[in-house]
Formats: structure tokens, C-alpha cells, sequence
């Protein structure tokens, strides 16, 4: 078990790849697909993932793809089921196992994160369909009086209880305690709530004897808020985010895979490659993007089969770009690519 998960944890921080993010829930990719005028049925959105794990070449910028429940069960346009067609290209399919973030009791404004009920069972299920490993998200916003350490501790626990039992399933889990960056927060704020939950979430994970080799984490960068009046650079989210990491995450986590977190896809990019050109670390950094990897794509498809070439060729770019910023190359000249092509 150990070694099977040391052994995918590894192999999703491989050199210059990182993972698709495409576990949109029903509810979130029928808001993705609104904004493309395309209606949200199951065909439509077998589909759209289709397209995306069938592009040629991706397999070297993508190391694995996270899917969602609907998704891990269905196939291919040739009738190859998804977790086989994507284990063919050597990129590892991966499951959302949380049941999503919801009121925290006693805590106005504050969410847990639930699905641990039956989760065992569920990882068992997963695991023979193909997941090599899972995905759970917690949710920490920051406003007037919060987050309060309850949340953070009661969202560590549930991150912590679900790596276990995804490692005794033999699959390698990422954690994953996302700081929203929907607030008015400066880049400092975001530093100390940062800081504080990983410091309790490592906690927790050491409590539930969590083998830290075999697992992931995916956090978020450490930036100022999207209504913050004065915006951090790049660089200054590379130094703040490199400093609250070292201080934090221990080194036997093989890897650190950032969410883009509401980031455009470029500044996703841009922010990666300036946290990678601040030197070797003991983690590798590399990206777990969903948006961030996608929107150019949505944009291009538009529900067209017509486009799926162009849509294809959108999604080959980000991942490309996004494998350069893995080791600090990324640069203009890559990014207008594919105007230029």
C-alpha cells in the first residue's frame, strides 16, 4: 500500500506536469456551459471531457486528471472508458470524493466540508474503476471575524480522516485547504490565515498518522484578496508564498500543486512560474487547475463538434504554458504561441 501510493504521489509532480482539474460538479460546469450558451446535459458534458482527454500530446504537461463521480463511470466516444483511455496515455485518473462544503453550525459565514459517511466503501468502488487517487476541498474565507480556528480545525480534521482512508484504499490523497480569495484582504492577511491552516492542518494529519510521501497537497497561493484595492505582483506572491510554505509543509510532501482559485488563466500561469524561479525547494510546485486550464477551451468549443479541434489546440497551449512555469521558463514569447501558430 505504502509504496503504491509513495508511487503515485511521485508520479503526479513529475517534471513539468501537473493535473486537469475536471470534477466540476453538475451544478458548476451547468454555470460553465450557461456562460457558453450549451445546454448542460450528460451527453454534452461526456463530451466536453472527451475532448479534453483525447487531446494529442497533453499527456506530457498533464500527469493525471481529477474526475468527478459522473465522469470516472463514463467513456470515450469509441466506448473506452475514461479512467482505461487516460491510463493509456500514462496520465493518472483521479476521483472528487467530498460532498461539498456546507454551513458550518454556530458559525455565520464559515463551511465544513461533509462526505465522510460511507467514504470507505466509496474509495473501495473508486479504486476498481480506475482511481489512482482522490481530491477533497475545504473551504476557508476570510472576513470580518474569521475565519475562526473551530473552522479550521473542524475542516483539518475531515482532511485529515479522509487521507487515511484514502491511503488504506491504496489511493494517494490530495488535501486540499483552500483560502478564498474572494475578499478585500491584502497579500499579509492572506499570509497569516495561510499560514495558520496549514500549521493545524499538518497538525491534524500527523495525529491520524497520515504518511506524508504519500500524499499531495493542494493550496492555495498566498495573494491578495480579488476586492484587495492594491494587487500583490507576481513576485511578491512567489516570496510570501515560498516563505509561508517553508515554514510550514514539511519536506517529506513530495509535492505542492496549486489551485488557480478563481486566478485568470494567465496570472495562474504567470504566478507559478515566479514562484518556480525562486529556487529549488523540498517540495516540487507544480498546478492542479480547473478554470485555469479550461477557459480558453469552453470558449473555443462552444458545444460544437465543429470546434473541438480549435478547443483542443486551446487546451494543448495552457497546458503547455503551465508545463513551462513548472520549471520558471514561461515566458510572453510562449504565451502568444498560439496567436501566432
Amino acid at each position: 500500500m505504502t509504496t503504491e501510493i509513495r508511487t503515485t504521489a511521485l508520479s503526479m509532480v513529475a517534471p513539468k506536469r501537473g493535473l486537469l482539474a475536471a470534477d466540476e460538479s453538475t451544478g458548476t460546469i451547468k454555470k460553465r456551459f450557461d456562460a457558453i450558451s450549451v445546454e448542460s446535459t450528460e451527453e454534452n458534458r461526456r463530451a466536453y471531457r472527451d475532448l479534453l482527454f483525447t487531446t494529442d500530446g497533453s499527456e506530457e504537461f498533464i500527469s493525471g486528471v481529477i474526475l468527478f463521480d459522473e465522469t470516472i463511470r463514463q467513456s470515450s466516444v469509441d466506448g473506452t472508458p475514461f479512467p482505461k483511455l487516460l491510463a493509456s496515455k500514462e496520465i493518472l485518473p483521479g476521483i472528487k470524493v467530498d460532498k461539498g462544503a456546507k454551513d458550518l453550525a454556530g458559525f455565520p459565514g464559515e463551511k465544513v466540508t461533509e462526505g465522510l459517511d460511507g467514504l470507505r466503501e466509496r474509495l473501495a468502488e473508486y479504486y476498481e474503476l480506475g482511481a489512482k487517487f482522490a481530491k477533497w476541498r475545504a473551504v476557508i474565507d476570510i472576513a470580518d471575524g474569521i475565519p475562526t480556528d473551530y473552522c479550521i480545525r473542524a475542516n483539518a480534521h475531515a482532511l485529515a480522516r479522509y487521507a487515511k482512508l484514502c491511503q488504506e484504499a491504496s489511493i494517494a490523497p490530495i488535501v486540499e485547504p483552500e483560502v478564498l480569495m474572494d475578499g478585500d484582504h491584502d497579500l499579509e492577511h492572506c499570509y497569516e490565515v495561510t499560514h495558520r491552516t496549514l500549521a493545524i492542518v499538518f497538525a491534524e494529519l500527523a495525529e491520524h498518522r497520515v504518511d506524508l510521501p504519500g500524499m499531495i497537497l493542494k493550496p492555495n497561493m498566498v495573494i491578495s484578496g480579488k476586492k484587495c484595492p492594491e494587487q500583490a505582483t507576481a513576485e511578491e506572491i512567489a516570496e510570501a508564498t515560498v516563505s509561508c510554505f517553508r515554514e510550514t509543509v514539511p519536506a517529506a510532501v513530495p509535492g505542492i500543486m496549486f489551485l488557480s482559485g478563481g486566478q485568470s488563466e494567465e496570472e495562474a500561469t504567470r504566478n507559478l512560474n515566479a514562484i518556480n524561479q525562486r529556487g529549488v525547494q523540498p517540495w516540487a510546485f507544480s498546478f492542479s487547475y480547473g478554470r485555469a486550464l479550461q477557459q480558453s477551451a469552453l470558449q473555443a468549443w462552444k458545444g460544437d463538434a465543429g470546434n473541438v479541434p480549435a478547443a483542443q489546440k486551446a487546451y494543448f497551449h495552457r497546458a503547455k504554458c503551465n508545463g513551462a512555469a513548472c520549471e520558471g521558463t514561461y515566458s510572453a514569447e510562449l504565451e502568444q504561441e498560439l496567436v501566432t501558430a
